[in-house]
């Protein structure tokens, strides 16, 4: 739930999941410098969800943004090209059930993973960029798209800009990760150029996709200390382990229903 802050909201919402004999596993909630008000219950017990839902609606403040989210698995497409590592993560986290997710397939414009995700008997959909333009490739992958109607887009490493139009058919449902020397690395091989400049740290970022290029509402970030020792390789190891790290928390913050998004802010309770 969201929305302009008001005095008892914390008690109204706990009172009306007592009456419907639900019980709260763990509440969370913030109220920003502007007032507004984010809370996220968990709860649990034997319930109608859509009256519960109508309850909440006519005896809370009108201006709310009330979801209620079954626990469960979300349906997911990754989007990869040529590097495997955050691929390579995510799929044996999926193999071990520590995703939260189910892969219903992995789509590439390259068919150079194609026999790594066979290994994990999941659908591989090349759909190759190449004498098509950025439209009409795109135009493509929404046909295969529109088969497995997923909840979310995983950009493992997708290394191609998507345009508005597709953006705009999944809001606030793709997410990407990159390495956070952006903007000041761009282009082509960025550790190559951190290493250059005698970085002292390096790091990766997750988060949602929207029009702005690499600038949409952040997830998850962490950094690693590096010094004059480390090569220009053993930088891009360094930072390849650190964006499957990175990708990985987003998942589970986002598949767990635990991220607000606020503007081009993230809360995340």
């Amino acid at each position: 739930m969201d929305g302009p802050d008001h005095k008892g909201l914390i008690y109204q919402v706990t009172r009306i999941l007592f009456a419907h004999n639900q019980n709260i596993i763990r509440n969370d909630e913030y109220v920003s410098p502007s007032k507004y008000f984010f809370m996220r219950t968990e709860f649990e017990g034997e319930t109608d969800i859509d009256k519960l839902m109508d309850v909440l609606k006519s005896d809370l403040p009108a201006g709310l943004n009330l979801r209620i989210n079954p626990k469960k698995k979300k349906d997911i497409v990754l989007m990869v090209t040529k590097e495997h590592h955050c691929l390579g993560e995510l799929l044996i986290r999926y193999a071990f059930d520590e995703l939260d997710a189910t892969i219903l397939a992995v789509i590439s414009n390259y068919n150079t993973l194609q026999p790594l995700v066979s290994k994990f008997g999941i659908p591989f959909h090349f759909i190759s960029h190449e004498n098509r333009t950025r439209e009409e490739h795109e135009e493509a992958i929404l046909r295969t798209l529109d088969i497995y109607r997923p909840e979310y887009l995983v950009l493992a490493k997708y290394m191609r800009v998507i345009t508005p139009n597709f953006v705009n058919q999944f809001p606030d449902k793709i997410i990407n990760i990159h390495h956070s020397f952006l903007p000041a690395f761009i282009g082509a091989n960025p550790y190559r150029q951190a290493y250059e400049r005698g970085v002292k740290i390096i790091g990766a970022t997750a988060h949602f996709v929207n029009n702005d290029l690499d600038e949409g509402p952040i997830i998850a970030q962490d950094v690693k200390s590096v010094d004059h020792r480390q090569t220009a390789s053993d930088m891009a190891t360094l930072g390849r382990d650190t964006e499957k790290g990175v990708l990985s928390k987003a998942l589970k913050l986002v598949f767990n229903d635990r991220v607000f998004i606020h503007g081009n802010r993230t809360i995340i309770l």
